[in-house]
């Protein structure tokens, strides 16, 4: 879409709160930053191993269970629209499309909404692209101007 289209469009507003889907992205990026875990029956400790299996994508990984509690505490309305985010981050629609991408997230939801956006490999890009296109973002609490 050109610029010019793009401003002739009327931005939807969210119903999800900004620090909620922020809370979301950031935990996405930790869960993204996570491996395959590449020694399933590892005798080894923490300590031998010099932490690295912190990297790894374990069954019950903290930042795996914040991201799986995070979505699943929004209410359905609240998760059908992360999805649609999530397209609109991808590319699968753009924001004059945002109707369709809800009623689509609707049409396909099946409770289990937190199994499908970890299958994302880039969720917390996806969702950050997808603010991005409603005029909103995040901020990290640590950057410096």
């Amino acid at each position: 879409m050109t610029r010019a289209k793009a401003e002739e469009v009327e931005v939807p507003t969210l119903i999800t709160p900004t620090d909620k889907i922020a809370f979301i992205i950031v935990k996405a990026r930790e869960f993204d930053a996570k491996e395959a875990d590449s020694d399933p029956d590892s005798g080894s400790n923490p300590t031998d191993d010099g932490g690295a299996d912190v990297l790894e994508d374990k069954q019950g990984d903290q930042a795996r269970r914040e991201l799986i509690t995070a979505i699943n505490d929004l209410n359905e309305d609240e998760q059908m629209e992360l999805v649609a985010l999530a397209w609109l981050g991808r590319g699968t629609y753009d924001i004059s499309e945002w109707k369709d991408a809800l009623n689509t997230a609707r049409g396909e939801h099946n409770k289990r909404t937190a199994r499908y956006l970890l299958s994302l490999p880039l969720l917390g890009d996806y969702l950050e692209e997808g603010l991005d296109a409603f005029g909103e973002g995040i901020s990290d609490e640590n950057e410096t101007n």
